[in-house]
């Protein structure tokens, strides 16, 4: 047996023993205290339905504001809707009182300036969703909040890109606090998956395994990945509210490291098509011009400047009693989404790689190893 067979061997047994532990730390959330008034801004897009949902599960009283035109279908009776445009129609909120409001949608800091300074006399707490790009580098294993974040070059700049979203998040979270000192809560989220993605940066991995055959599985088995389930996160940020929970939290899973092969073989478990992965080295991918991150999802090459990207610290959000589905639970929720979509979409993926592309490279990697 090869050292790369023997570890993912390894990885593969171990998945049952952590699926065990994951199960057996699972703690029922608290009881809230009584119910709150909750404005979300958005609440119909990927995180929003479930957040809605789960706070109207705990009692409060939800009230949605967004334009009225993405997944209107998607809230529930008895929650309240506004509508209006965070480019400047935000008269459906003057004159009412929240306890709370998140912001899930907003990336240009005008957007969270506009109306945080329109609410903050009026509500308790603002909760901004902004994402771990939002720090200036991704070097360091295990690096918390106290990180630095990324400052843009030109401040006023509103074109997202993959260059400018993570200053525009750090710039929009400065916005929030300025709003609101000592009242923000401030969310960075990792990659979130499960049903309701369409970006198919994760749900690429259950659907090729899902197909079977041989696997293009990128980099070394140890590379570490994380992610976090969008109903996790989404129940996590209401009981935060909850809590009065302030400052800045990064919102990454599992609870424990997560290897790519833990993954890869987690999700495998819930397919029976038995899908072989073959481990490609980062530098060959490299040389193939196959990404990571795009191409190869979740996945990036634990070295140089993104040594810490699969490892962010994410002790203050145990401790405030963030809680996760099972990997499992999650490969599986997936499956089942994408099911629910057309055929026509589901040929289109948007993220991994197509099949054929796939099995050139694994040809040439073979080739590569005869020679």
């Amino acid at each position: 047996m090869t050292d790369i067979s023997r570890r993912t061997f390894v990885a593969a047994a171990s998945v049952a023993t952590a699926g065990a532990i994951l199960a057996s730390e699972v703690v029922k959330p608290a009881k809230p205290a009584g119910p709150l008034r909750i404005l979300i801004l958005g609440g119909t897009g990927f995180i929003g339905p479930h957040q809605v949902r789960y706070a109207v599960s705990r009692g409060h009283k939800v009230t949605v504001f967004n334009r009225g035109k993405t997944n209107p279908t998607s809230v529930p009776a008895g929650v309240e809707r506004l509508e209006g445009d965070r480019n400047g129609k935000l008269d459906a909120l003057k004159g009412r009182e929240w306890d709370a409001v998140i912001d899930n949608p907003s990336t240009l800091p005008r957007w969270v300036r506009d109306a945080a300074t329109l609410l903050k006399d009026s509500a308790g707490q603002y909760m901004f969703i902004s994402s771990i790009s939002a720090y200036a580098e991704n070097s360091k294993a295990n690096a918390d909040e106290s990180d630095v974040t990324a400052v843009l070059a030109d401040p006023t700049v509103e074109t997202i890109t993959g260059e400018t979203y993570g200053g525009l998040k750090a710039l929009a979270e400065k916005e929030a606090e300025k709003a609101f000192p000592g009242r923000a809560t401030i969310v960075r989220p990792g990659l979130i998956v499960g049903p309701g993605d369409n970006s198919d940066r994760f749900t690429y991995w259950p659907v090729r395994i899902a197909q079977g055959g041989e696997v293009l599985a990128p980099g070394a088995p140890s590379d570490p990945v994380q992610f976090i389930d969008a109903r996790d996160l989404a129940e996590w940020t209401i009981r935060l509210v909850e809590q009065k929970a302030f400052g800045a939290f990064n919102g990454v899973g599992p609870a424990h490291p997560l290897t790519m092969a833990e993954m890869l073989y987690g999700i495998k478990a819930v397919t029976t098509t038995g899908a072989q992965f073959t481990w490609v080295p980062a530098s060959f991918l490299e040389a193939q011009q196959v990404a990571a991150w795009s191409d190869m999802p979740v996945w990036i090459p634990p070295a140089g400047e993104y040594a810490g990207f699969g490892s962010r610290s994410i002790a203050k959000a145990l401790a405030t009693g963030i809680t996760f589905r099972t990997l499992a639970d999650t490969a599986q929720a997936t499956l089942d989404f994408v099911a629910s979509r057309d055929a026509e979409r589901n040929g289109k993926m948007r993220a991994g790689l197509e099949a054929d592309r796939e099995a050139a490279v694994l040809a040439a990697w073979k080739k590569e190893k005869k020679s």
